[in-house]
Parts: structure tokens; C-alpha cells; sequence
């Protein structure tokens, strides 16, 4: 979906759409990511597709382990404007912020959050009514931005 215009006429581009809380969800939200960001004049395999698939992954994998309600969906949203990707991931479950643990030699788990930090150029958490948004942002090459 694409809203006509934003700020001083800047075409805005928002992807919004929900999928199950299971490792099936995460995997399809991160091709709709990549089918969308495509459409958007990204192509695929392109740096910055690459990165946004990664932090989808991401997002969406903690979603589906850390936030999942039973019968819940997540929801994934993209948002292109200004030369800024922006990638939403809400979850149900309220409470228990993300936070970037410290570095665990040989842990199995934990080192998303690190990933995310270390790809977006910004990423945090919001409170919504029912459960938590997980963002994070890249920046566009100019050549991307419509």
C-alpha cells in the first residue's frame, strides 16, 4: 500500500500485514519484505535488501519466540519516507523488553539483538495497548528513495 504523499509531497510508501506467531510467519513476513522492498525499486540482493531482510529475520524470530501469544498473529510494517527504511514488528506479549545481553562464548541463542544493533542505524521499543513494536531503521541510498 502507498499513501500518495507525505511531508512537503514526498510519496510515502507503507507495507502493513499480519502473519501466524510460528517459524512459518517469521519466514513468509521476511519474503513479503523482500517482495515489497522489490516493488519499492529495491532490488533484490542489494545491500540494502540484504540488510532489511536480515533485521525481518530478526524481528520477526524473537517475535515468534519471545512474544508469541497463543492464537496471536504478529504484525510486520514497512514504512519507506525520506530516505529512511523503517521495519515494525509488533507482538501480543506485553512487558519483558528486548535488551542486548552481553556476549556469551558459545551461547545458542541471544546474539540477535546484537545483530540488529549492529546492522540498523537505529533500532528501539515501544509500548502499544496490547503487547510491544520493535523497530529499526536504515538509511537509503538516494538512487533507492522514490
Amino acid at each position: 500500500m502507498t499513501a500518495p504523499a507525505g511531508p512537503a509531497g514526498h510519496l510515502v510508501r507503507v507495507f502493513t500485514q499480519r502473519f501466524s506467531c510460528t517459524p512459518r510467519g517469521a519466514r513468509l513476513g521476511r519474503r513479503f519484505a523482500l517482495l515489497t522492498l522489490h516493488d519499492w525499486g529495491i532490488p533484490h540482493r542489494s545491500a540494502l535488501s540484504e540488510d532489511a531482510a536480515l533485521l525481518v529475520a530478526e524481528l520477526a524470530g524473537n517475535a515468534v519466540t519471545h512474544g508469541r501469544v497463543p492464537g496471536r498473529d504478529f504484525e510486520l510494517r514497512l514504512a519507506l519516507l525520506d530516505g529512511v527504511l523503517r521495519i515494525e514488528v509488533s507482538d501480543a506479549r506485553a512487558g519483558g523488553r528486548p535488551v542486548v545481553t552481553p556476549y556469551v562464548h558459545h551461547a545458542e541463542s541471544g546474539h540477535g539483538l546484537r545483530i540488529v544493533e549492529a546492522v540498523a542505524q537505529a533500532w528501539g521499543v515501544v509500548p502499544r495497548v496490547v503487547g510491544k513494536t520493535v523497530w529499526a531503521e536504515l538509511v537509503t541510498p538516494t538512487s533507492a528513495a522514490p
